[in-house]
């Protein structure tokens, strides 16, 4: 998403968020995600982007190529073709497909603010490698044409402004009888509906065979789309389509109201998985260390591509995938209510990544992940605890007890309760790139169940077993299972500095902490991560999880003990389990209740999943925060 300066007037931060995609995409374009040559040229500074935006700006870019050569590629035969870009700020399209032989017969044009068309100008002038693809200039400055080539111009003209617009693209030469594809991306949006549905509705009246490319937000009513539209207000760039317009399935009916006789429209995961080669994919996937997957498929949820076309002979359908991912609406059973337990200080709750651990009955023990912590959002150095008495929950930080031992402030670990006093953390990380922080023992007084939270204190003592290569991991699990009546700790799947999956185990003695060979028979399952594992009738229940591809998983297997060992079986879901990952998981009287996470359908968000061990049957329910109950803290 651009970036524009927040208070900044609304035409200016409207613009700023163009300059911002373009020192983004020349980011990723450094980094190999995009092949741009052209972007460094355009754009004036350089600033290195985080991974997650370069994986957005790669998407992004990756969807309109698909779709602008692909209209290429079904028009060759054409005599003409015609290429609108709205709002092309600092965009390098036009030289890309130049500098690719693939404009013989296709005049482009650009239209943007007139300043932006201008700085846009003085910069092809300047750079010999621009101007010389674009060749001589022919009337060069004059009026809104701020540039004029022989297969190119640029123009200075609102958008918002519809019969201006119109005057000044006649006047450069747009030919309303010549095939023509309008692009938009991430620009309509910024105008009040009226006058971009105006624009949508005019370019399919005006132009007897015409294709229209779309790329922008949606979902606004989920809590990550609240974040989304806030970001934007604070830069004053409000977005205005997605209250009229909030999903794949209201902007299809925009377009086809407005005139357009065809449709099609994918959330940019539908698209990475369905549209982009699976060598492709993997490029991407393994260019620079990542471990968001959380934001970013919550990102490609909440943008789309569209595709509308009206008069063309075969059709335009580049959005016709070789499969399909399921967004369509998720079959509830029914609705939960929430729960909230009201309490002083939550500040130390509001983390991600983090473990949280029932040490004894009544006292809940959270560490590490990522959160606010004194003004800074970083790496959880606190611990965090809630103990219940006489039916109020107090909350509070735990001291350590030896101030000079890192914590090392781990995200994606766990923590297993080995006794009333102890407690065992396996693996986790700092960085991405980081080969993982092994074990640590945290020892708590017997009093941490005291009604005084400042008597809570805990005692960090690192370890070097035997076994410490299966602590070299993260978003794994660590379950408690029984075999021949000795306790061990189920070391299972999660990640590594080197591995982007693992499907590994270790059983490890609870006591001794070393790894134990214990014979494990039946199909084994596919290599995840971030998925849950449960403890039950001394084996361990995993569910879900995100695979090799990045692709979330809905298998849900039970490792039961046996006399000799322990046997993988498959748990046959009816319905079949939404595949879902990072959610959380409890089994309750032989019922397996999955909570949260990430899924694909964009219709929703996860909300609890209850599936019987014993049947199979698997049912969905929506948590009402609406009618959310309060329990009674201090």
């Amino acid at each position: 998403m651009g970036r524009g300066r927040p208070g900044a007037p609304r035409a200016a931060a409207v613009q700023g968020t163009g300059g911002s995609s373009a020192v983004s995409k020349c980011s990723a374009a450094a980094r190999g995600y995009i092949q741009d040559r052209f972007l460094r040229l355009l754009v004036g500074r350089r600033r290195r982007r985080a991974p997650l935006i370069h994986r957005g700006y790669y998407i992004r870019a990756r969807a309109v190529d698909h779709c602008v050569q692909d209209f290429l590629l079904k028009t060759q035969s054409h005599p003409r073709t015609q290429i609108l870009s709205l709002g092309a700020g600092f965009d390098s399209l036009y030289f890309r497909l130049k500098d690719m032989g693939l404009l013989h017969h296709t005049m482009v044009y650009e239209v943007d603010f007139p300043n932006v068309a201008h700085q846009k100008a003085a910069l092809i002038k300047r750079m010999e490698e621009l101007s010389s693809l674009v060749g001589s200039s022919e009337g060069e400055g004059l009026g809104v044409i701020t540039f004029s080539g022989k297969d190119y111009k640029l123009l200075g003209v609102d958008l918002s402004e519809l019969s201006q617009l119109e005057r000044v693209l006649e006047e450069a030469g747009l030919n309303t009888e010549i095939t023509t594809l309008f692009i938009a991306e991430v620009v309509l949006t910024y105008m009040e509906n009226s006058r971009s549905d105006a624009l949508i509705q005019w370019a399919a009246e005006h132009f007897s065979r015409a294709c229209f490319l779309l790329y922008e937000q949606m979902h606004p009513e989920d809590p990550f789309g609240h974040v989304m539209q806030q970001h934007f207000n604070q830069l004053n760039s409000t977005l205005h389509s997605v209250a009229q317009y909030p999903d794949c399935e209201a902007q299809q009916k925009r377009f086809l109201a407005k005139g357009w006789t065809e449709c099609s429209v994918m959330d940019m995961n539908e698209f990475f998985t369905c549209c982009t080669p699976e060598d492709e994919q993997q490029r991407v996937q393994t260019l620079e260390p990542f471990d968001e997957y959380e934001e970013w498929h919550l990102k490609c949820s909440h943008y789309f591509v569209l595709a509308a076309s009206k008069g063309m002979e075969p059709s335009w359908t580049p959005l016709l995938p070789s499969m399909r991912v399921p967004h369509g609406a998720v079959g509830m059973a029914g609705s939960v209510p929430a729960v909230r337990a009201m309490h002083s200080d939550t500040s130390g709750l509001r983390r991600y990544g983090h473990r949280s651990v029932l040490l004894k009955r009544d006292v809940i023990l959270t560490t590490g992940g990522f959160g606010e912590e004194d003004g800074q959002h970083c790496r959880m150095r606190n611990f965090h605890v809630l103990i219940k008495h006489a039916g109020c929950w107090k909350a509070g930080c735990v001291k350590k007890e030896n101030t000079d031992k890192s914590w090392d402030e781990r995200l994606y670990h766990t923590v297993s309760r080995v006794s009333n006093s102890l407690a065992l953390v396996v693996g986790g990380r700092t960085s991405p790139s980081s080969a993982g922080l092994g074990m640590l023992w945290l020892k708590f007084h017997e009093t941490c169940n005291a009604l005084d939270t400042g008597d809570i204190t805990v005692k960090l003592v690192s370890l070097q077993p035997a076994a410490e290569p299966a602590a070299l991991r993260w978003r794994h699990s660590t379950t408690e299972v029984m075999f021949k009546g000795k306790k061990y700790l189920f070391v299972y799947g999660g990640r590594s500095a080197l591995e982007p999956v693992l499907g590994d185990w270790y059983f490890l003695h609870a006591q001794e902490l070393s790894c134990t060979g214990i014979p494990v028979e039946g199909p084994i399952p596919e290599s995840r991560h971030s998925h849950t594992a449960c403890s039950w009738k001394g084996g361990v229940v995993i569910a879900g999880g995100l695979g090799a591809a990045e692709q979330p998983l809905g298998s849900v297997f039970f490792l039961r003990e046996l006399e000799h060992g322990f046997q993988w079986l498959t748990v046959e879901t009816h319905p079949p389990l939404i595949p879902r990952y990072s959610h959380t998981a409890h089994v309750h009287d032989g019922k397996l209740l999955l909570v949260g996470g990430v899924w694909f359908h964009t219709s929703s968000v996860p909300g609890i999943t209850v599936i019987d061990l014993m049947s199979g049957l698997c049912l969905d329910y929506m948590i009402n925060v609406a009618l959310s109950l309060v329990v009674k803290a201090a």
